[in-house]
This record gives C-alpha cells, sequence and structure tokens, in this order.
C-alpha cells in the first residue's frame, strides 16, 4: 500500500507540473516484485514498518532454506542420516520398496536358475532333481527369495545339493539380506527414537522481560520441563541475531552475538527439576548495554535460545529453541512465580508460567544509569569550579610564600653589606 502511495504521489507531481489545471486520474500500478525490491532507500523508510523475519521460529524450527544446491551427491555419501532426515511417509514407502525390490530380484534370479537348469521342462518328474524342490514358476520363486530372506523357511521349498550355483546364491542372499535389515531397521529405529519428540516438552515463556535485579538491570526469560523424568547435563545458551556494519564499511547480515548468561560463573548449567528464570546482566561486555526502553522498539533483532541436555530414558542428545523478537521483549516485568509449597511436595502451577507483572524499572539504559551511579558516589562539593579556585589560591599560596622566602633573602644581604661597610 505505502508502495502504490509513493508512485501515486510521484505521478501525480508530474502530471501537474505539466498542466496543473487538466484533471488527472491517477491509478495505482501494480508493480512486479523486483521493482518493489529495488525501491530507493528514502521510499522504504516512509512506508510503515516491516514486520521481522524471524531467523528462529518459536516452535524451534530455522526458518532458513537452502537453494541452488548443485552438490546433492553429497546426500548420498551419507545416505543413512538423508533416510532418518526424510519425512515419515517417505521413510515408510523407502522401507517397502527395498524389500519389495530385494526379494523381486533373487526371485528373478532363483526362477533362471531353474529355468537355465531345465527344472520347468521336469516338474512332476520323480526322477529329476531340481535346484530347489517344488519351484515351478517365478510366483513359487518370489516366495523362495521371501523365506530364504527372512529366514521363515516353511520347509515345502527347499534347496537340494545338486545346485552349486543355487548354494552360492543362497549364501549372498542370506549376507546381503542380514546387511538389508540391519540397515533398514537400524534406520527405523533411530527415526522412532529420534529426540525431536521430546523437545516438545521443553518450554519456553511466551515473552522476555527486562527489569532489575540485584541492583542491576538484566534481560530474562523462563523455561521448564513438562515431564518427571529429567534432563540429564542440561545447559543454556542464547545468541543475538542483528545484522551489523563493521568500521570497514563490510555489512554482516544476521551476524550473531553471544549472550552470557552465566557461562562464566556455571549458572548455564541448569537442574531443571522445576521451572526456572535464566537471567542475563546487562554490563558493558552485553549488546543491550546502550539500549534503552524507548530505543528497545527501534531495533531490529532477534533473541535465539537453546536448551540442550541428554535424555534420561534414552541417553541421546535433545535440543529445545525458541526465540524473541522486540516486540516479545517486555521492559519493566518480571515473572509471576509458579512455585509452591505444598504438604511435604513443591508444586508447579503451568497455567502461570508465560504470565508477567509489572514492576518498578527506570527507562534508561544500562551505561545511563552506570553514569547517573558514578556521579552520585562522587562529593557533593565538587565540580570543575571549585577544582580551579583550589588550584588558584594553592598557587597564591606558593607565589606569596616564594615572595617571603625572597624577601628574607634580600634583607640577609643587605645586612652583610652594612656590616662589611662598617
Amino acid at each position: 500500500v505505502c508502495l502504490f502511495s509513493t508512485a501515486a504521489n510521484v505521478l501525480e507531481e508530474d502530471s501537474m507540473e505539466q498542466d496543473i489545471e487538466s484533471p488527472v486520474t491517477i491509478h495505482q500500478p501494480k508493480l512486479p516484485k523486483q521493482a518493489r525490491e529495488d525501491l530507493p532507500k528514502h521510499l522504504s523508510k516512509e512506508c510503515a514498518k516491516r514486520k521481522i523475519q524471524r531467523y528462529v521460529r518459536k516452535d524451534g524450527k530455522c526458518n532458513v532454506h537452502h537453494g541452488n544446491v548443485r552438490e546433492t551427491y553429497r546426500y548420498l555419501t551419507d545416505i543413512f542420516t538423508t533416510l532418518v532426515d526424510l519425512k515419515w511417509r517417505f521413510n515408510l514407502l523407502i522401507f517397502v520398496m527395498v524389500y519389495t525390490v530385494t526379494w523381486l530380484f533373487f526371485g528373478m534370479i532363483w526362477w533362471l536358475i531353474a529355468y537355465m537348469r531345465g527344472d520347468m521342462d521336469h516338474i512332476g518328474d520323480s526322477t529329476w532333481t531340481p535346484c530347489v524342490s517344488n519351484l515351478n514358476g517365478f510366483v513359487s520363486a518370489f516366495l523362495f527369495s521371501i523365506e530364504t530372506e527372512t529366514t521363515i523357511g516353511y520347509g515345502y521349498r527347499v534347496i537340494t545339493d545338486k545346485c552349486p550355483e543355487g548354494i552360492i546364491l543362497l549364501l549372498v542372499q542370506s549376507v546381503l539380506g542380514s546387511i538389508v535389515n540391519a540397515f533398514m531397521v537400524g534406520c527405523m529405529f533411530v527415526k522412532i527414537s529420534q529426540p525431536k519428540k521430546r523437545a516438545e516438552t521443553l518450554v519456553f515463556s511466551t515473552n522476555a522481560v527486562i527489569s532489575m535485579r540485584d541492583g542491576k538491570l538484566c534481560l530474562m526469560f523462563r523455561v521448564g520441563d513438562l515431564r518427571n523424568s529429567h534432563i540429564v547435563e542440561a545447559s543454556i545458551r542464547a545468541k543475538l541475531i542483528k545484522s551489523k556494519q563493521t568500521k570497514e564499511g563490510e555489512f554482516i547480515p544476521l551476524n550473531q552475538t553471544d549472550i552470557n548468561v552465566g557461562y562464566y560463573t556455571g549458572d548455564d548449567r541448569l537442574f531443571l527439576v522445576s521451572p526456572l528464570i535464566i537471567s542475563h546482566e546487562i554490563n558493558q561486555q552485553s549488546p543491550f548495554w546502550e539500549i534503552s526502553k524507548a530505543q528497545l522498539p527501534k531495533e531490529e533483532l532477534e533473541i535465539v535460545v537453546i536448551l540442550e541436555g541428554m535424555v534420561e530414558a534414552t541417553g541421546m542428545t535433545c535440543q529445545a529453541r525458541s526465540s524473541y523478537i522486540t516486540s516479545e521483549i517486555l521492559w519493566g516485568y518480571r515473572f509471576t512465580p509458579v512455585l509452591t509449597l505444598e504438604d511435604g511436595f513443591y508444586e508447579v502451577d503451568y497455567n502461570s508460567f508465560h504470565e508477567t507483572y509489572e514492576t518498578n524499572t527506570p527507562v534508561y539504559s544500562a551505561k545511563e544509569l552506570a553514569e547517573m551511579a558514578s556521579r552520585a558516589e562522587l562529593p557533593l562539593t565538587w565540580s570543575v569550579s571549585s577544582k580551579l579556585d583550589q588550584h588558584a589560591e594553592l598557587e597564591t599560596e606558593e607565589e606569596e610564600k616564594n615572595q617571603e622566602d625572597q624577601n628574607e633573602r634580600n634583607g640577609d644581604v643587605a645586612n652583610l653589606e652594612s656590616e662589611s661597610k662598617l
């Protein structure tokens, strides 16, 4: 809408310059996508503030799509991971197709051996020893292939000792069948036991808050675990996603800056039994050092939080992610307590997990608060003028003292000259 209105204004100005009195009806042009993207910066600033595109969605999925990947063969070099990463419908389709193709392939070979040996011409001949007893067509060869690879062995179709090529094929199919079973069953087991679903029970607060804690301005968010089985060796990390321009003029899109949530003190290693409030102290090393309440809504940034740990039941590593944009960071709020002491146990009320309440918080940035605190610690009588006056008084006293010493020396010299004359 902003683009259309801007283009309309430009056309109106041009038409008014040509003929001011001529009535001109301006239709809003429908510009292509490329033209919309190539608008000048001064025109884009007049438009309404665009919605911030998330780097990581609230459910933890990364909002990044890989395009123009030419080296697709790399996916086949790690075929196991590729199969595990596929969606369930494709995974099940490949699972069924692999077994079906191998059974048909070896069934065709069993049928060819029987056909080339002439077993099909001696069906029902008791004096003829076939390669596989009771194999009278492709269907029976296919069934014998399934029985061999799955080690079912119904006992009706069996291989005889007069067929060396059949014995070799039996060995090959048994080995390859075991490899296929190990690969496909292992793939299905890993996909079933993936810890992605475990991350669904790890929750983050909807909003992050900024308020005072122990006299310091802090950025805080809350994490919790809905299951009774705990996350072992849980740790928390946070990243600031914000584009920046270096001093040399290089533009770095989506630059990642580490946010300290207790790395040096060990507070980033969590004992996640009940919901915890993760705190980031806004100090000189913090990227929020110069951001105030009024400036925060103008910033285009995103905070990505990552919770990692091992699933207690399976021992596999689990990772849960979430993010906060500027509209989800509340200045001057705290989280509502959710932990209460009952008769012999602590109870967590997850109905209040995302709730916050307003608290008295300065609207200044941490840098401004530190400067005001440093000025408040100085003596009340201190000022630049008083310091200059003190220096002037000291200089005057030193000059007077030097003058007195000079006069005393001059008097002594005069007395010596008078004595010498006498």
